[in-house]
């Protein structure tokens, strides 16, 4: 090699720090922004860079490498035998087809587009199916090419107001459905262009609901680019709830609904700041709004419900890092059934979170492996579960790592 070439870091026996630096570099990412990503200061980051500080424990190793998008964690660390796929790996099967139909915009076309309840029945079917699927994405993804172009050729030939306003919404929902696919994918780009057009449709449509569910999706969207991202995402809560306010008492459970999981968001983005009181107060507002539903009530998007907020207490507990609170959150949740698949297993993920957090590492793995059960593809996808399972792939307790790199292997991160 020359030696003014640039090191690559997947032929040489480079350390930590330079491996770091490179793939940052080669990301276009400053040494200030990297820190940002990953919850250190750029100080510190210099250090481990210029190798005047050891390499990080695992966690912070994983934090790195999910910021750098790097695919395998030993294009990090050196060493050919940990050959572990990380957070992006190479998508879903059905992303390249969801991708083009998201892109794909005929100008024209003498096709005529379904029936509006034609539609509407396909929507409510892949929002239930979503809900019941163990391999929900694989479900959705079947189905969502084909909604997507119906539900834009639906708005394209529209030729009244109202009719216009019925094909946004349902075009709206549409996009909604598809961020649920899109999310933990590798393609950050498009999950944002869908949550913009959804909010946009959604806008064009006035219906509070439809405006509700894109206002939830692109709060998510935006607290989960990071914390600098967090006043983007109360924003958003905030504006859509002062629109919905007024509305609360003659509303529809649905829209009471999407008020309180919007509610519950803000609590959410508050104990990712470590703001205790807000974050509690704000789940204690959400809480009361489930009150008011149906015992049996379930939204058919955002699974808010009074079952639900045992699930969202133990959310609020991990984040502000109570693993004691965290347990006995978990504990109090157990008496509730969460229906939707996908979202049980999510808790359980969760619970594993405060389980680690109250240094319960076991009961933490075993949680994660009813979380595999309830909804596998949920779990692949997850990065909070994947570092607890790669972590515990380290212990130096024999059963506990094996059994974890038996979980590691079943959902695709450990090579075999």
């Amino acid at each position: 090699m020359p030696f003014d070439a640039t090191p690559d870091p997947y032929g040489d026996p480079l350390r930590f720090g330079q491996r770091v630096q490179i793939s940052r570099e080669r990301r276009g990412m400053t040494q200030g922004q990297l820190a940002d990503l990953v919850g250190i200061s750029p100080h510190t980051l210099r250090k481990i860079e210029n190798g005047q500080q050891k390499a990080p424990g695992l966690e912070m190793v994983l934090r790195i490498a999910e910021a750098l998008r790097v695919r395998d964690l030993s294009d990090l660390t050196g060493h050919p035998d940990m050959h572990v796929d990380l957070f992006i790996g190479p998508g879903h099967p059905r992303l390249a087809a969801v991708k083009a139909a998201v892109d794909t915009f005929p100008l024209s076309s003498s096709v005529e587009p379904p029936p509006v309840a034609h539609v509407e029945a396909r929507l409510h079917a892949a929002w239930k199916a979503r809900h019941r699927a163990p391999d929900h994405r694989e479900v959705i993804g079947k189905l969502l090419p084909d909604l997507i172009r119906d539900a834009q050729s639906l708005v394209r030939h529209a030729d009244t107001g109202a009719a216009r306003r019925t094909a946004q919404s349902l075009l709206s929902q549409t996009y909604s459905l598809s961020q649920f696919f899109l999310a933990y994918q590798p393609d950050s780009s498009l999950l944002w262009r869908v949550a913009e057009r959804g909010m946009i449709a959604a806008q064009e449509s006035e219906d509070p609901h439809s405006i509700g569910v894109a206002a939830w999706l692109m709060a998510q969207a935006h607290r989960d680019s990071g914390p600098r991202h967090f006043d983007a995402a109360d924003a958003v809560n905030l504006e859509a709830l002062q629109f919905l306010e007024p509305l609360l008492p003659d509303a529809s459970d649905d829209v009471l609904a999407i008020a309180g999981a919007l509610r519950f968001e803000l609590g959410y983005t508050a104990a990712r700041r470590r703001e205790t009181g807000t974050a509690w107060a704000h789940w204690d507002k959400a809480n009361s709004m489930a009150g008011r539903l149906g015992a049996d009530y379930y939204h058919p998007v955002t699974s808010f419900s009074q079952a639900i907020m045992g699930a969202h207490a133990v959310t609020v507990a991990v984040e502000l890092h109570q693993g004691g609170e965290s347990v006995r959150q978990a504990a109090r949740a157990e008496e509730h059934t969460i229906r939707s698949r996908p979202r049980r297993a999510r808790h359980r993920i969760e619970e594993a979170r405060g389980y680690q957090l109250d240094n319960q590492p076991d009961v933490a793995l075993a949680t994660l492996e009813k979380a595999h059960r309830a909804a596998p593809e949920t779990i692949r996808y997850n990065g909070y579960a994947r570092s607890l399972i790669l972590e515990a792939v380290e212990s130096t307790q024999a059963p506990r790592r094996r059994r974890a790199s038996e979980l590691a292997m079943e959902i695709g991160i450990l090579a075999a």
